[in-house]
């Protein structure tokens, strides 16, 4: 009887959420060191991105935040790795708008995706550039419209470098040479950082990329930007123009960066990261890290970052979709 009355009793508590220890445990949030998922090898947008915002949230949080670079599959290799990561905040996410064209690709291909969008939540935006076409600076082309006349002539011979197949900068030059019409040569690397290195060395003879990866490079005279896939000039390359300027009015793509977490942390957890990334967002070391590097911060907080995910991840698939299968 006894021990039907106990049962009884704890059968009216009111039910723990799946995790419930986690949850509890969660109160002191962080009391141990946060990893950053970077998916990429150093020097592309999500490193570019991640290290500033590390640093700040180290400040903002009491706790290290160590960047954790872990490149292959274009991106699939991390955000997977994220994605499956225990749901405590412990485990964090720099993604890049091929978050959602990597899955479509698996698919494409009848492969099982190793991730899925709906295993990550978006937290905050932290940029949102335009990415910009970079040569050497001794290419023979002064602007978009002679190398495009020139692959058409010799289609399949002019190589570009990417971050890997259906990798961000891979899907910014399917893009315009859809757009315009040509046929290139794809070079694929483990990040768009590699792919900086084998513009620089000739192994390659263009790339897309994101301006902190290439401005220095600009700025040193290594490099040459003939147009950018904004809707508009950017105020660190004011004198590059658009494709639209170019006469390419649908070659249009942003390579944004946020930060993301794997679904199910506890809702405490994310309001304090939410409000760790506000306050990165406004450390000046971080405005001044990202505006030498050519970019602007385009924060946005979780709401408003979600609705910007699922609209240009429709996008982005239907791209890809469109595109079909390239090896």
């Amino acid at each position: 009887m006894h021990r039907r009355q106990l049962l009884k009793g704890l059968a009216a508590l009111p039910a723990l959420p799946a995790g419930g220890h986690a949850v509890l445990a969660q109160e002191r949030y962080p009391s141990r060191n946060i990893t950053m998922m970077v998916p990429y090898p150093p020097g592309g947008q999500a490193d570019f991105a991640g290290r500033p915002i590390a640093a700040a949230l180290e400040r903002a949080l009491g706790k290290a935040v160590i960047v954790e670079n872990r490149g292959g599959g274009g991106g699939s290799v991390g955000n997977a790795a994220a994605a499956r990561s225990a749901p405590d905040g412990y485990t964090i996410l720099i993604g890049l708008p091929v978050l959602a064209v990597l899955p479509e690709a698996d698919r494409l291909f009848g492969r099982t995706p190793s991730y899925e969008m709906t295993q990550l939540v978006p937290v905050a935006r932290i940029l949102a550039d335009p990415t910009l076409f970079a040569v050497q600076s001794n290419a023979p082309w002064k602007n978009v419209r002679e190398l495009v006349e020139d692959a058409k002539k010799r289609p399949g011979e002019i190589t570009y470098g990417s971050s890997g197949v259906y990798g961000t900068t891979h899907v910014a030059m399917e893009i315009f040479t859809n757009g315009a019409g040509v046929k290139l040569l794809h070079v694929p690397y483990r990040g768009v950082g590699p792919a900086v290195t084998g513009l620089l060395s000739g192994q390659i003879q263009a790339l897309a990329s994101a301006p902190g990866s290439v401005k220095p490079h600009v700025d040193s005279g290594a490099m040459r930007v003939l147009a950018n896939w904004g809707e508009e000039r950017i105020a660190s390359f004011p004198d590059v123009p658009t494709f639209k300027e170019a006469g390419y009015p649908e070659i249009v793509y942003y390579n944004w960066a946020g930060v993301f977490l794997p679904r199910g942390v506890p809702e405490p957890v994310v309001t304090r990261l939410r409000d760790a990334m506000r306050q990165a967002m406004r450390d000046p070391d971080v405005i001044r890290i990202f505006e030498s590097g050519g970019s602007a911060a385009a924060y946005q907080d979780t709401p408003d970052f979600a609705k910007f995910v699922e609209s240009d991840s429709a996008r982005l698939v239907a791209i890809v979709q469109k595109i079909g299968k390239v090896e």
